[in-house]
């Protein structure tokens, strides 16, 4: 890696440079503020002179170890100079700006304001920019033979921004065959051996996974093996790694375990008797033979046929001729090869210095297209990189770097900071590829981002970045792990991250993984880091919510002294309540992103950061105002305020006529704030709008001045009204309000007009897939929707005066809805409705002839009574289908529905459903469908009056969840012959309903009155999570009472969870040695179940048991005993348990890893805590058990832990320090509900490794710390970084 320089930015670097020094306006700005002029035309010849021999050596650097040295100086250089006439051009910036603000005068007035500013400030320029360029001229003069190359401008291939089939293999057609023959061939023929093994051997990137994941995943393999499991082996694998990552494949579960033995058991019972299909994707070399040799033995169970098959890089498998095929299709998209001979030759002999590596050929490819010129193409043949070995980067993908363009080098090295399996978001990285002044400003009418963009797909093209997936319309990207490697070598040293790498003097990109408390220890090895750029949490867009904290310290303190960053981000920082004001100070600041964070205000002092090009403040819910200088922010180009609480939009917002992104506009109730009409300055805005408090508009020709017609470039516009006004104005607010026709998503909420607006649903809208309108409460009828034809999602909410959908959805062109061989013409696209809340409408809609719908969900329609013919449709043709591609089927809320009429016959209502839910339909009676195929899930929830259903037709059911729905009960009278009537079980109607699901995985039964024919042994031995909450068993009027709870039936049960069951007595897990095989039960948790006495594992062990849970029972006397039998258990929870009569820490397995214990007789604490080595979150509440413990001898608790949290303290009033103090790990410590504990113990006792402290209902402990300076306990824990008090962060 030495021998190679990251020259990335410097290419970019000096690129922008030459940019900005040739440019007229930083030429008039020297003039008027008289620096140098001759000074800056000799630094640009010099400049263009080390350009001309930037590229031979950057290609020499690898074999000269001088010109390497020689680059090392030169981009330190460069990266002066760029910090030099940024200092220039922001000072004259801020000089313009606030001459600006004073008054308003003409032009030259204000350049007459800066030139006296600059007076003392251009001679300290004059002379570091004199000293610069005697710099760069004597790099200029050195004599190291490179030789000058024209730099041709580059022009971006007009082609798509993916090219062809990422997933296709050339010139292995027989080999898949040969491959698949051998998957699919006869079990035991020609006396193979029992498991057939494929290795697929080849370098990294050769399309290995690729072939191998076209084999898994073709129809007639899967078909074939009743087990199939994907392994990704890691670089450091051994034998306990593999067994677990093959296992969790197999089952889809995760494992905690990490005893090989019995990670071994599971993998063998998991594949016994089955025929599986295994791939083991790139395994290593080294400890392959010993992992293989303890493996052989367990995969030995499997039926004859079973497959494995290995992807491994040892051994080179190259086809030269494969390779062409494969770079000829990137190399010539739209032309056939054939034509271009000359070329052709050339290229086969590129293809055979791809080493048979399909990545190579498609990025050489792509690097070819760009010139099907012979005199490149040989260049290409004949570089020296080529030459090139080293273990982590290709030299084909070094190569196809090397001949980028000087501005895409930059931004792929950059891309460097993302770590790998990133999701690369296109907007986020072209921005921040702006802010780095790694895209040079375009001179033309094209945006800066459009060249951006043209940049990001260069890169798709030429397959340095890759098409992810596409999920609900958005398109993500990623890097291949190779490409990744490549990116971090060319970026080195400038570029890197936190987690991987120490940084040092020379960086200036730092990303870092957020963690869940980031305190200053991790960030102190940033100090002096002068020249940092860049800080960025990741994820930037994280898929789950979370709250992070970080140090203040880091905010307060360390960011101020980075006078150089140009990309900050706090994103996602839950403690982040506000910015310092030193924030002005950084003034170089291009990018600013606080979204996700708790700041309630932006101090005065960001409208200093003149050069702020983007501010996210996105899903602030605490931020109420912007501050109103933001005029200042003249190069500000995106604003995101989605998800704050603004009330108005400052006035000088209106100046921000460069803004390509304004998310939010808030219409201001008085007469302040930003005018709606100011919109129509914004010409540039592009993404999406959202338009808030319309209500607020008294003028229906501010609407018209929005010229959002004019705005084609806004793919999503939001509307919203808070309430009801004028319904006669808003009607002709909306009517201005007309957007653009390339427009895709629109949302209506809280319109009051009578009428829809002409242009809603016409024609021309026919870019249009989303639609959502919603509590439109005085519109009695909708637009006319169906002739938008690219529709895919249609949300109809709240609308109250919607009585029927008739002919006047689909458009005027229509009478009727004419059926063509049993599928509709209107809404051909649509794939997913809801309709929720729509009081007065009924459900006479044919919706089953949507062919296309995949999901459906009504919700709260009380108007609907019966579902018949009419919701399913009708045609003349024999062969219409219902409900075709329908998966997902919701009904939420109905009631006054009361029937739902089934077609009957041979036709199948919903061929493809998979999940049916029910959910508060309580007078819906008879039947649900029965013959459904495809259904995997069922829940009916609220539905009293149900009969039930068969089992017969439902093959594919994995999941069932019954609640208050007592389906399979019988109404009878009493035997006094009274008129009484109780509710009971029929007979036996649950077990013959869920003993022939030979395929359920999952019963969840809550608030079921009687399970008294509840049967154990009639549930599916497939099941794997048995759920029962707030169920009585037994009904002793009609059956014998059921007190006890056995689980050796469920062979396969993996989670058993019971609450708040009524007559249960006892559960026993075994009864016999024969019962041994409950191999993969994890989790049991018992709440709430009074009359519970004893739970037993009848004297066996439960090998994998990870989780118990039991609590709530005032009855139980016994534990399963000892738990030490349970060799992984790794959470307990024991508490309230007032009867318990023995419970001993002495039988827990030193497996276990965290534990709860309160309210429980019979503890028996002692002094063997230092055994759980494992240990690592402790909770205790009650006076008794601490008491207990600070009695005992320390050490007492074990060192490992890092978590304890105490609680319901009502007595103690000082935490004995002498167990807490030897806890050398302990980084969390939770106080709470303990009224009368007043005091810490003294400073320096606690641990000095806690990171967070959490004080909750403490009241007198409170007032001891509340203030920093009269707190008396304040200076005991003033040293912890994170101090929570009643969860208010105080630190």
């Amino acid at each position: 890696m030495a021998t190679i320089v990251g020259e990335a930015f410097l290419t970019a670097s000096l690129k922008v440079l030459l940019q900005k020094i040739v440019s007229g306006e930083f030429a008039d700005l020297f003039r008027s503020t008289k620096l140098d002029v001759p000074l800056l035309e000799k630094l640009n010849i010099t400049l263009m002179s080390l350009q001309a021999v930037l590229n031979d050596a950057e290609e020499k650097q690898i074999t000269n170890p001088a010109v390497k040295q020689w680059l090392d100086l030169l981009r330190d250089a460069v990266f002066e100079a760029d910090n030099l006439l940024d200092e220039i051009n922001t000072e004259a910036l801020r000089c313009k700006v606030e001459a600006g603000y004073e008054t308003q005068t003409a032009t030259t007035k204000v350049l007459k304001k800066i030139s006296s500013r600059f007076k003392m400030f251009n001679r300290k320029m004059n002379s570091k920019l004199q000293k610069l360029v005697d710099r760069l001229e004597h790099l200029r003069n050195q004599n190291l033979g490179l030789k000058g190359v024209s730099n041709s401008v580059w022009h971006r291939t007009l082609t798509s921004s993916v090219v062809g089939d990422e997933s296709a293999i050339f010139g292995r057609d027989y080999d898949k065959k040969k491959l698949k023959e051998f998957l699919l061939s006869h079990d035991g023929s020609d006396g193979e051996s029992k498991i057939g093994v494929i290795s697929i051997v080849g370098m990294g990137g050769l399309g290995k996974t690729t072939l191998a994941k076209l084999l898994y995943n073709d129809r007639e393999v899967k078909e074939k093996f009743e087990v199939r499991g994907w392994a990704h082996i890691s670089k450091d694998f051994d034998v306990v790694t593999v067994t677990k990552t093959i296992l969790e494949s197999v089952t889809s579960k995760r494992n905690d375990t990490d005893a090989l033995n019995i990670l071994q058991v599971q993998l063998q019972q998991s594949l016994r008797s089955k025929k599986f299909l295994l791939l083991l994707d790139d395994i290593w070399y080294g400890k392959y033979v010993e992992c293989w040799n303890n493996l052989i033995d367990i995969f030995s169970v499997g039926e004859m046929g079973s497959r494995i098959i290995i992807t491994t890089r040892f051994e080179s498998v190259a086809q030269p001729y494969d390779c062409w095929s494969l770079l000829s299709k990137y190399a010539f998209p739209t032309s056939n090869y054939q034509q271009r001979s000359n070329l052709k030759t050339i290229g086969r002999e590129i293809s055979k210095k791809c080493d048979g590596l399909p990545l190579a050929a498609i990025a050489i490819g792509g690097l070819l297209r760009t010139k099907l010129s012979q005199d490149y193409w040989n260049d290409v043949l004949k570089s020296s990189i080529w030459e090139f070995t080293n273990d982590e980067v290709q030299p084909s993908l070094l190569l196809s770097y090397r001949y980028l363009p000087a501005p895409l080098k930059g931004c792929f090295a950059y891309c460097s900071i993302f770590s790998k399996n990133s999701i690369l978001e296109k907007k986020t990285v072209i921005q921040l590829w702006i802010a780095e002044g790694l895209v040079p400003q375009p001179q033309t009418e094209k945006s800066w981002e459009k060249v951006a963009e043209e940049y990001f797909d260069e890169l798709v093209s030429r397959c340095l970045i890759r098409q992810r997936s596409i999920n609900d319309l958005q398109v993500n990207f990623e890097m291949h792990d190779l490409v990744n490697d490549l990116a971090m070598t060319v970026s080195s040293p400038y570029c890197i991250r936190l987690d991987e790498q120490k940084p040092h003097e020379r960086v200036r990109h730092l990303s870092y993984n957020i963690g869940e408390y980031d305190s200053y220890d991790k960030f102190d090895h940033l100090q002096g880091l002068k020249s940092l750029r860049t800080i960025l949490p990741l994820p930037l867009h994280p898929r789950f919510s979370s709250y992070n904290y970080v140090s203040r310290k880091l905010v307060y303190e360390l960011l101020p002294q980075m006078k150089q960053l140009h990309v900050l981000s706090l994103s996602n920082y839950h403690n982040i309540t506000e910015l310092p004001n030193s924030i002005g100070n950084l003034i170089y600041l291009r990018y600013l992103n606080v979204s996700h964070t708790s700041i309630e205000r932006l101090p005065s002092e960001t409208c200093k950061l003149y050069n702020l090009q983007t501010l996210l403040l996105s899903c602030c819910y605490s931020l109420t105002e912007l501050p109103k200088d933001m005029g200042k922010l003249v190069n500000l180009r995106h604003l995101d305020i989605r998800g704050t609480r603004l009330n108005e939009i400052p006035v000088q917002v209106s100046k921000l006529e460069n803004l390509q992104t304004l998310s939010d506009f808030v219409v201001s109730s008085e007469d302040v704030g930003l005018k709606i009409a100011d919109i129509g300055k914004y010409s540039h805005l592009q993404g999406s709008l959202c338009i808030s408090k319309l209500q607020n508009l008294t003028d229906p020709s501010h609407a018209f001045q929005t010229k959002l017609m004019m705005k084609k470039q806004i793919d999503e516009l939001q509307l919203q009204w808070s309430y009801t006004t004028s319904s006669q104005l808003q009607s002709v607010v909306l009517e201005q309000l007309r957007p653009s026709t390339n427009l895709k998503n629109l949302t209506i909420t809280g319109y009051g007009g009578n009428n829809f607006p002409s242009w809603l649903g016409g024609s021309l809208f026919g870019n249009m897939v989303c639609l959502k309108i919603s509590h439109c409460d005085n519109c009695p009828r909708l637009p006319p929707l169906g002739q938008l034809g690219n529709l895919r999602k249609l949300f109809i909410v709240e609308m109250n005066s919607v009585k029927s959908i008739g002919i006047e959805l689909y458009g005027s062109e229509w009478k009727e809805w004419k059926l063509t061989g049993g599928t509709s013409t209107e809404f051909p696209r649509l794939t997913r409705l809801s309709l929720r809340n729509c009081p007065k409408l009924k459900g006479n809609i044919p919706l089953g002839q949507l062919s296309n719908l995949k999901e459906l969900r009504i919700e709260r329609m009380k108007s609907v009574k019966t579902l018949g013919s009419e919701f399913y449709g009708s045609s003349d043709s024999p062969l219409f289908q219902p409900f075709l591609s329908l998966e997902t089927l919701q009904f939420w809320g109905m009631q006054e529905w009361e029937e739902w009429k089934l077609i009957g016959g041979t036709s199948t209502e919903f061929p493809n459903l998979a999940h049916l839910s029910l959910y508060g339909c309580p007078k819906l009676k008879g039947n649900i469908p029965g013959n459904l195929p495809s259904l995997t899930f069922l829940s009916l929830s609220n539905c009293r009056k149900l009969k039930g259903m068969t089992s017969n037709n439902l093959p594919s059911l994995r999941e069932l969840l019954l609640h208050e729905c007592p389906l399979f009960m019988d109404s009878r009278h009493s035997d006094d012959h009274s008129k009484n009537i109780f509710t009971s079980p029929s007979s036996d109607v649950f077990n013959d309903f869920v003993i022939d699901l030979n395929y359920l995985r999952k019963i969840t039964l809550k608030d079921i009155p009687s399970l008294t024919s509840f049967l154990i042994d009639s549930l599916p031995k497939t099941l794997q999570s048995l759920i029962i909450w707030n169920c009585e068993f037994g009904n002793i009027r009609y059956c014998n009472s059921m007190t006890s709870f056995t689980l050796c039936f469920l062979p396969f049960l993996q989670t058993l969870h019971i609450r708040r069951c009524k007559n249960l007595k006892s559960i026993l897990i075994a009864e016999d040695t024969l019962q041994h095989n409950l191999l993969f039960l994890r989790t049991v948790e018992i709440r709430n179940c009074n009359e519970l006495e004893s739970v037993s594992l009848g004297g066996f062990p439960i090998p994998n048991l990870i989780h118990l849970f039991v609590s709530g029972c005032k009855n139980l006397s016994f534990l399963p005993e000892p738990t030490n039998t349970l060799g992984i258990l790794q959470n307990v929870e024991i508490g309230d348990l007032p009867n318990l009569q023995y419970f001993a820490i002495d039988d827990l397995p030193v497996s276990l890893r965290e534990l709860s214990v309160y309210r429980v007789g019979g503890i028996l604490w002692n002094t063997t805590w230092e055994r759980l080595t494992s240990l690592s979150v402790l909770h205790i509440k009650g006076d008794n058990l601490v008491k207990a413990m600070m009695k005992m001898e320390v050490p007492l608790l074990p060192t490992s832990l890092v978590s304890l949290t105490i609680s319901n303290l009502k007595d103690i009033e000082c935490l004995d320090v002498n167990w807490l103090q030897h806890l050398t790990s302990l980084q969390k410590l939770n106080i709470s509900d303990s009224p009368k504990i007043k005091s810490f113990p003294e400073e320096g006792k606690l641990p000095s490794s806690l990171k967070v402290l959490r004080i909750n209902k403490c009241p007198i402990l409170w007032e001891g710390i509340c203030t920093r300076t009269r707190g008396k306990e304040w200076h005991k824990i003033s040293h912890i970084p994170f101090i929570f008090i009643n969860n208010e962060i105080m630190t």
